[in-house]
């Protein structure tokens, strides 16, 4: 049994880091392009036999020490009545938010009864390895929900929203992280053992306006599975000087983006608070010399801090080669942390 994980962010010393990747669940793998070829993403997601053998392949083709459950940050405005598209140029949603206001909402937590179901299928399936459950960050799943185009990747619409529209925008965030709330305590309930929430876009606005603002609901969902003694992970992307303000009344880990060092993420955060990151993903297109390189300039890092989890900054670019990412995961466990 690998408790690596867990062992880790209970704060036990281990022999070395716990590795997983975001976006490992798919993407890299020639197993999961094979599976998309016969399958639509949505589908997928939906039937629970698919969405286990996906979220249990990385742990079978890169030997990852968690799973992380095969799911999207947008099932909750998809339960929430926006009606969810995944096309080929990305997602969208037909009755996207209108930026005129007067937006009606309604959440039906029964929509997502089928993430439930996956997550004990996956347990009964594997047990042997902690099951990383997951959703969006307010702010990111509120940018999201005025996307009704694919090709449109700008949030300029929504942040002008946000700024011109406040005590709607306020009243759309409550919204969103009561339903968060709702589906984090229900996968906690199914099985889950680790919990992390995505605020992918937290750099979308400055980050004492994101304290102020957006950290409160953050916080009220990343406390519910803590007060569940399910550990949690958050990973505000681009908070940048923000970090200062994480301490573990927020959150067990924090996972850090590329941008920002270990070793100045770790000055700014809370001791009380682990870390989580940060390899830029783009060095898996160096070669295996340049990537070794990049691994042994970590070690220093893991054998001060017993309390990191190795991760991306990022999740996974699809056309990097898996066995760069097997060669990561193997090199990290053979390796001397010098604990």
């Amino acid at each position: 049994m690998n408790r690596i994980l867990l062992e880790t962010i209970n704060k036990k010393n281990t022999s070395r880091p716990p590795v997983w990747f975001m976006r490992q669940a798919g993407r890299i793998l020639p197993s999961y392009r094979e599976l998309k070829q016969k399958h639509h993403f949505y589908y997928m997601m939906k039937d629970k036999d698919l969405a286990t053998e996906v979220t249990l392949l990385p742990i079978n083709d890169l030997k990852v020490d968690a799973a992380i459950l095969f799911s999207d940050i947008l099932v909750i405005p998809d339960a929430m009545g926006l009606k969810l598209d995944f096309t080929s140029n990305g997602p969208k949603f037909s009755n996207a938010l209108k930026t005129t206001g007067n937006n009606i909402i309604k959440y039906d937590s029964s929509k997502l009864n089928y993430v439930y179901d996956n997550i004990k299928t996956i347990k009964n399936k594997n047990n042997d390895i902690p099951l990383i459950g997951f959703c969006g960050g307010p702010l990111t799943t509120f940018l999201f929900m005025f996307r009704a185009k694919e090709n449109n990747k700008s949030f300029k619409d929504a942040i002008k929203f946000f700024y011109s529209n406040r005590k709607e925008s306020i009243k759309i965030l409550e919204q969103i992280t009561e339903a968060s709330i709702d589906y984090a305590k229900n996968q906690v309930l199914s099985g889950i053992e680790v919990f992390q929430l995505f605020e992918t876009y937290c750099g979308a606005i400055p980050h004492k306006l994101y304290e102020e603002l957006i950290l409160p609901f953050s916080k009220k969902i990343l406390n519910t599975v803590k007060e569940m003694n399910c550990p949690n992970i958050f990973f505000p992307k681009d908070y940048s000087l923000g970090l200062k303000s994480i301490n573990s009344d927020i959150c067990d880990f924090v996972s850090i983006d590329w941008h920002m060092s270990l070793n100045n993420a770790r000055y700014l955060v809370d001791d009380s608070v682990g870390i989580q990151g940060n390899m830029d993903p783009r060095i898996l297109y160096y070669d295996l010399d340049k990537i070794e390189k990049y691994l042994q300039s970590c070690v220093e890092f893991g054998s001060n801090n017993y309390d990191w989890i190795f991760n991306l900054g990022h999740g996974f670019i699809p056309d990097i080669d898996y066995k760069k990412a097997q060669f990561v995961v193997e090199w990290i466990k053979k390796t001397n942390w010098n604990r």
